[in-house]
């Protein structure tokens, strides 16, 4: 078959006599242009064009029709020619502006005045299968085309985009504008005139950072653009850190969309939906009161003239859709430049919109916001191919072969490259691209009175804000309605805190007092391990005050989630620390009181020990429990809106920050029920030992004060702290003032007491260790003081000691009273030979007195110790106080039988047989 070829583009004309399929026929717009024409609009018309060259190759009809042959440019048209609900028939709207730009290119004189260029349009129907098909029927059958022009429908064109390497062409498209095609990596052979709804996102972003909102709503109509376009703002706004609080999809009411966005609290509005879906939208947002001071809808894309007047579908009236769009913004691309001179066809952007409106207003037809870019994309192919023109006659004239020829994969490299050096003044601005993109400008609008405002623009990342922009209210709406924490005063937290901290300076005080003074007889009387407990506990206990004090004011999120079981375990430690002391000092005295066969039983600290790690470990088992069950978490809990006095536009909603598990009611009756049932038990043993006085435990009376007064505080804490819950200033009042109490009582009741006696009897030996007893020199080692008493003998050998000790008292009483008696007949009767001998007697029995008490003696009758003795009685006829002679001494009595009580002999002792001793 033969075939009709160009001498210089070889192989870009289709072959002689070949038909384009029947279903592509009568399609023919036919514009003569005259003798400077340069160009054509065809939609598949094979059989006119035919005609036409026969015409031109009849020399008669050429001199009669004064036609110049011209050289044919094919470029591939690719629109949807069926109407587009909310955008009517955009082919039809678009092609005076392609005719117009075809009448301008023929006034001018230009490297294409041989070459006419020839749109073959073909219907894409804006479906996959059918444009695709449509496409490939074109290239299959049709002229070599050298570029596609246009290209809507994102799903259509996506396709196409992504084939054309392969076809060594380059798509130019004015009206795509999904965010898809940004991928140059994927779309390399891909332009477009129009700006990106990328871009177009990009400057909703800087309105929102503009105002500082951090918080918006955005709500979509369900089609495949504009999903695309918000899949791409939602990307955008995620990395401007800008929380999407809801996504809704319009149904078929979209008042139920609108209603959650206002449960949800959402008072920024992103809509993306066409016309005919936003009459309805703000219909209900009227109905809902969604409008106002306290709203603010954002409408990426914008629209056309009047829409709420063509397109309102809802069964709202005009005034009051009015009133409910009042105050909304669009962000949208710029249609045509603000710069009025004339660009590379000769005209302003103001004379080309002139007679474009005329051209629509002849043919009866709805103006297209797209119309400059496809008035300029024509230019662009214009500019472009004069560059592959140009090109290409350099190569052959410089060529050293006679037959000349360039491969299609060689044009398709110019043209690629051509568009890539494109750079004029056109009248949608400048015209230049980016990666494929087109550096265009974006137009920010308010609707105001009826009417949109320009309000600013966004280009090369700049956002540009004039003082046209006008807010309902008082000042710019806020994102989300003013929250107010309930918070601890900082002014209150200090002072508590200043409060906690002399505590435990108090706490730290007792502490180096007791570490001084540790080997004093009054510290090793009061089991000081036990003391050493009480001071960790109430500094423990001190501390949880810092802790409870720190919200989410002070702390972030995250740092209050770890504070809650910390704080929790602290609190519980230290009370559990210092109550168990208290209660294992309570036991020892309930045990000694209760075995009455001895005289004290034997509780070393070991055994305390045992008592106070046994509560430690039942609180760590069952907080940890707690803790991996059912863990403590950071809970929020808000209350209902306050309208603000300033004014209906602010409302205020109050939220508490808790520390809160699912079952918390049940862990804390567990947990309250332990520590309860303790503090019964400690002050039940605390009412039985309220009469009980033990010499080598003197602080067993402030031990039970320090017990029921932590037991009666605890109670009054807790319950007001449960009934404060809400107030968080109270409740860390009340529970500071709990815990200073406990803390500040315990370690006076506990410590002032030993300070004083330490205070009063500086000497560590105890002043009463005179008065012990020595019953021989080989029962020293024996004795029962309380030194020996803790050396851990068996209860078996102290009672055969004490049968052993008694029954060498009832000795040594025997003795005395018959010595006493021969005294006294001595003084009454005169003197004879037997007193020597009783003299002698009583040297004998004195010699029986170790020599370290006969020292003790001598220091005795010194005249500050002479009072002293004064007090001191010797029965004569039982068993005696004999200090001189190896007896038991007061202390050592008050062992064996309280000393309020005398003995039966004692109370059958004939007042005769008792004397005064004051010169032994």
């Amino acid at each position: 078959m033969p075939a009709c070829l160009d001498t210089r583009l070889q192989g870009t004309l289709m072959p002689c006599g070949h038909r384009l399929p029947r279903r592509m026929q009568g399609w023919l717009v036919d514009r003569d242009m005259g003798a400077g024409g340069r160009g054509e609009v065809v939609v598949a018309g094979v059989r006119d064009q035919e005609a036409l060259s026969d015409r031109l190759i009849d020399p008669e009809s050429q001199e009669k029709a004064r036609v110049v042959v011209r050289h044919s440019l094919p470029v591939l048209w690719i629109m949807p020619l069926t109407d587009n609900p909310g955008r009517g028939n955009l082919t039809a709207s678009l092609l005076p502006a392609v005719q117009l730009a075809l009448d301008d290119l023929s006034r001018q004189q230009t490297p294409l005045r041989n070459y006419e260029i020839n749109f073959h349009v073909i219907d894409s129907e804006c479906n996959i299968a059918k444009g695709l098909k449509a496409y490939f029927d074109a290239i299959c059958f049709g002229p070599k085309y050298l570029m596609i022009f246009g290209g809507v429908c994102p799903s259509v064109t996506s396709v196409i985009a992504e084939s054309l390497q392969g076809w060594n062409l380059v798509q130019l498209s004015f009206a795509a504008t999904t965010p898809v095609l940004d991928d140059e990596k994927k779309y390399p052979n891909f332009f477009r005139m129009v700006t990106s709804d990328n871009t177009v996102n990009q400057a909703v972003v800087k309105i929102l950072q503009n105002y500082k909102w951090r918080r918006v709503g955005t709500l979509t109509q369900d089609v495949q653009r504009i999903s695309e376009i918000r899949r791409d703002l939602t990307k955008q706004l995620s990395k401007a850190d800008v929380m999407v609080a809801v996504t809704e999809s319009l149904s078929t009411d979209p008042c139920v969309n609108v209603k959650k966005l206002k449960d949800m609290d959402v008072t920024i509005i992103i809509g993306l939906f066409d016309e005919n879906s936003a009459s309805k939208v703000f219909c209900c947002a009227y109905s809902l009161n969604m409008f106002g001071g306290r709203y603010q809808w954002i409408l990426p894309g914008g629209y056309q003239g009047s829409w709420w007047e063509e397109a309102n579908s809802s069964n709202c009236a005009s005034n009051n859709l009015l009133t409910a769009m009042e105050g909304y913004i669009t962000v949208d691309f710029t249609h045509l430049s603000n710069r009025q001179i004339k660009g590379i066809s000769g005209r302003t952007p103001e004379e080309y919109d002139e007679t474009y409106n005329r051209e629509l207003l002849q043919r009866g037809l709805v103006a297209s916001k797209f119309h400059g870019f496809a008035y300029d994309g024509v230019w662009v192919m214009v500019k472009a191919l004069t560059r592959v023109i140009e090109s290409v006659r350099h190569r052959e004239r410089y060529d050293i072969h006679r037959n000349f020829t360039v491969s299609s994969k060689e044009i398709g490299q110019m043209v690629l490259d051509s568009m890539k050096e494109i750079c004029f003044e056109g009248v949608t601005g400048q015209v230049m691209f980016r990666n494929g993109e087109r550096m265009g400008t974006i137009t920010l609008r308010q609707f105001q009175e009826g009417r949109e405002v320009k309000i600013g623009q966004y280009n090369a990342e700049e956002l540009e804000l004039n003082h046209l922009i006008k807010f309902q209210g008082m000042q710019p709406p806020k994102d989300r309605t003013h929250s107010q924490r309930w918070d601890v005063s900082v002014p209150l937290y200090i002072i508590l805190l200043s409060t906690t901290g002399l505590a435990m300076l108090m706490a730290l005080f007792f502490l180096f007092f007791h570490i001084k003074h540790h080997n004093h007889w009054v510290m090793k009387k009061s089991s000081p391990s036990m003391n050493y407990l009480i001071i960790l506990g109430t500094m423990l206990a001190c501390t949880s005050v810092f802790l409870y004090g720190l919200d989410g004011s002070l702390v972030t999120d995250k740092v209050f989630v770890m504070l809650c079981p910390i704080r929790t375990y602290i609190l519980s430690v230290g009370y559990t620390t210092t109550f168990g002391a208290l209660f294992a000092k309570t036991w020892r005295v309930w045990t000694i009181v209760k075995n009455k066969e001895i005289i004290e039983k034997i509780i070393k600290d070991d055994q305390l020990w045992i008592i106070v790690g046994g509560m430690l470990l039942m609180d760590l088992c069952l907080l940890t429990c707690w803790q991996m069950v059912d863990p403590l978490r950071r809970t929020v809990e808000e209350f209902s809106q306050e309208t603000a006095p300033g004014g209906e536009d602010v409302n205020t909603k109050h939220f508490l920050e808790h520390c809160e598990s699912t079952n918390l009611t049940k862990w804390l009756a567990i947990v309250y029920g332990y520590k309860g049932l303790l503090m019964f038990l400690g002050c039940f043993l605390a009412l039985r030992t309220r009469h009980a006085h033990i010499h080598l435990l003197d602080d067993s009376k402030y031990t039970r004060l320090s017990m029921y007064h932590v037991t009666v505080m605890s109670i009054i804490g807790a319950s007001g702290c449960f009934l404060t819950q809400y107030n968080p200033n109270v409740q860390l009042f009340i529970m500071t003032l709990v815990v200073i109490s406990c803390c500040t009582c315990t370690l006076c009741l506990v410590f002032l007491p030993k300070l004083v006696k330490i205070r009063d009897n500086p000497n560590q030996v105890d002043p009463t260790s005179w008065l012990q007893c020595d019953l021989h020199k080989e029962d020293s080692e024996t004795s029962s003081s309380s030194s020996s008493l803790n050396q851990g003998r068996s209860l078996e050998s102290l009672r055969t000691e004490n049968q052993q000790l008694w029954r060498r008292i009832t000795e040594i009483g025997d003795q005395l009273e018959d010595v006493a008696m021969q005294v006294l007949e001595e003084e009454l009767s005169p003197p004879s030979p037997q007193g020597h001998e009783v003299r002698l007697r009583a040297q004998v029995c004195s010699e029986d007195v170790p020599r370290t008490n006969r020292e003790l003696f001598d220091d005795i009758n010194s005249p500050e110790h002479i009072q002293r003795r004064r007090s001191v009685q010797l029965p004569i006829l039982h068993h005696a106080y004999m200090p001189a002679i190896g007896g038991m001494t007061a202390s050592c009595s008050s062992l064996l039988r309280s000393p309020d009580v005398p003995s039966a002999q004692q109370r059958h002792m004939p007042p005769s047989h008792r004397v005064m001793v004051t010169g032994l």
